[in-house]
């Protein structure tokens, strides 16, 4: 009989929190030989290039430093580059090689992984931890509330102050985070700081997942659905609602842990989403999910059926797209394993 993931309930040390801040499994590999421009996307090439300067800047950064009064050495200011561009044009793959190239120690997150460390350790604590590092790395940077933006930008320039290089993803251009949602003026003036500490690169092309692929599948029946989790060994099969419930209760930084060892997740009676606490707390699932690699199969709706039109429409709209994108690619993996 399949486990279930509303029966996990794990735990992160706090002193693992950054610790466990490294690129995907999937990304274990990449180099920035390994990423083939597309001959179309002629910003691929460019942005590849770009990518590897940056590496270059970040390993002369940490040798290097001035004497300050009493002949104390200070760090010298850290390099920042930002890549923009849509879903699946291989962002993550450059920012992972970015990673691989530069000299420990060194950090890699999402952008809510970033927020959800800083909050569980409290600021100081994480810039303390943080600004030994060479680089932080961080995957789709985008902002979706006041709150956040100053907490981030204010870490982000005491980091570039204590030498630290900063590289992130998103698809939206630093000038532009929180564009139609927040008007604030104390917001606006944080994301001009935010923007000057970048050097923005635009990365093109088409979602590589969805190059080629069918539509989304149709969702399996539920007495196919529980005869193939029971063909799995170690697979988790979940009625939706539940899973939802059992999410609620957990700090999103506890969701890649509650994954871990399992192969294949199995969903029962999927349906859209009733609100946007809900809708959110699955595209941080999707990302953990997507991460490492877990194929999804579902029963009830489609996987790309769970944000309501209401919700595409509105400012989080990206996040939501992220995730449709996500779990498409890997329930096409189920369907294919």
């Amino acid at each position: 009989m399949p486990a279930r993931l509303v029966d996990r309930n794990p735990v992160v040390p706090s002193d693992q929190l950054i610790a466990q801040m490294v690129p995907p499994a999937m990304f274990d590999d990449v180099s920035f030989s390994s990423y083939i421009p597309d001959p179309k996307e002629p910003t691929q090439a460019a942005a590849v290039a770009k990518a590897e300067e940056f590496a270059s800047k970040v390993q002369k950064i940490r040798g290097k430093g001035k004497r300050g009064l009493f002949g104390k050495k200070t760090p010298a200011i850290g390099a920042g580059l930002y890549l923009d561009g849509g879903f699946g044009v291989g962002k993550t793959h450059l920012l992972a090689s970015i990673y691989h190239s530069v000299p420990e120690p060194k950090a890699f997150g999402t952008f809510v992984e970033l927020t959800h460390v800083v909050g569980a350790l409290g600021f100081n604590k994480a810039l303390e931890e943080l600004s030994g590092h060479s680089v932080l790395c961080i995957d789709e940077f985008e902002l979706d509330d006041p709150g956040d933006t100053m907490l981030v930008s204010r870490l982000l320039s005491e980091l570039s102050q204590r030498g630290v290089s900063i590289v992130a993803t998103s698809n939206t251009l630093p000038g532009q985070l929180g564009e139609g949602r927040f008007a604030a003026e104390d917001f606006l003036r944080e994301i001009k700081k935010l923007g000057s500490i970048f050097e923005s690169v635009r990365v093109d092309g088409p979602d590589y997942r969805h190059r080629d692929l069918p539509p989304a599948p149709e969702p399996t029946s539920e007495s196919e659905l529980i005869e193939r989790a029971d063909t799995v060994d170690g697979a988790t099969l979940d009625d939706f609602d539940e899973l939802l419930a059992h999410l609620s209760t957990l700090h999103p930084s506890r969701y890649g842990k509650l994954l871990d060892g399992v192969p294949a997740v199995f969903l029962k009676n999927v349906h859209p989403a009733s609100d946007q606490a809900i809708a959110l707390r699955l595209v941080v699932l999707a990302d953990r999910l997507y991460d490492a690699g877990i194929p999804v199969t579902a029963s009830g709706s489609k996987l790309d059926e769970i944000f309501t039109e209401e919700m595409l429409a509105g400012g989080y709209r990206k996040k939501y797209l992220r995730a449709t994108s996500r779990l498409l690619a890997l329930s096409r993996f189920a369907a294919v394993g």
